[in-house]
């Protein structure tokens, strides 16, 4: 298996210059936010650590190609890191604190590419969670400092936690009324929202979670590090992986039974 460490620690690296690009203009007064043409806001600090990102990407892997949520693809070839530089830019402009750079590197294979490094970090929580193929996933403010993450045994969905974002896009699809049905019959649901559900399934403090309409840069990351912590990551298909445009994430104990719910 091939030995991801060198990329982990870059992306460390440029995990830490997006945070203190981010932070630096986090509940600032004069913070520039535009509307893109999907509605959805951008600020000038995403733009900001994109580039950052990019930049250091160019100089220490110029073979690699590179897609970012605000910046399109750059380059090719089999290895492909993917950016989300603000992940939650909508609680970040209005000084919520959960948002978070997503960085994931892909390598080509069967079926197209497949995360084999992923890194979340949040700043504003100062937390931080990261994976590589065959490594396991962890937590923690450094590779020296860490502790490893290992999904819940919960196994009945009458007992377990289940995280989303919104009602509004599974009405928009019409998938409320599954969706409605399991969380009358989860123990507990909470509205996180963004990049922490996942990362809770990953600790094990949540036992599922969903969302309707995803990009490839808010799961690729993700996806390495709840398959790295022992759960199961999918579309809404049943498809492994984050290129199906929706997600479930599980400990995999409930992952079919809470798809059936999901999907009926």
């Amino acid at each position: 298996m091939p030995d991801y460490h060198d990329d982990l620690r870059l992306a460390h690296v440029l995990a830490d210059a997006a945070d203190a690009a981010t932070m630096e203009r986090f509940k600032a007064l004069d913070l520039k936010v535009e509307t893109k043409p999907d509605l959805t806001p951008v600020s000038e600090a995403d733009k900001a650590a994109e580039e950052l990102i990019r930049t250091s990407l160019k100089r220490t892997r110029p073979r690699d190609a590179v897609l970012g949520e605000e910046f399109g693809t750059e380059g090719h070839g089999s290895r492909r890191w993917i950016i989300d530089p603000i992940d939650g830019t909508k609680n970040y402009v209005r000084g919520v604190p959960v948002w978070a750079t997503l960085i994931a590197l892909t390598e080509l294979g069967e079926g197209g590419d497949h995360p084999v490094v992923g890194l979340v970090s949040a700043p504003a929580l100062n937390r931080r969670w990261w994976a590589a193929k065959g490594g396991g996933a962890y937590t923690g403010r450094s590779l020296s400092q860490a502790t490893r993450l290992h999904v819940s045994g919960v196994e009945a969905v009458r007992d377990a936690s289940f995280a989303y974002s919104s009602l509004h896009g599974w009405e928009e699809r019409g998938m409320l009324p599954g969706f409605l049905e399991l969380t009358r019959d989860c123990w507990r649901t909470r509205g996180y929202g963004d990049f922490w559900p996942y990362m809770m399934v990953a600790e094990g403090s949540v036992d599922a979670c969903a969302e309707p309409e995803l990009s490839l840069w808010d799961m690729a990351a993700p996806t390495i590090i709840v398959q790295e912590a022992g759960g199961v990551f999918t579309g809404l298909d049943g498809r492994r992986g984050p290129h199906s445009g929706n997600a479930l994430a599980s400990n995999g104990l409930l992952h079919e039974e809470v798809l059936t719910y999901l999907t009926a």
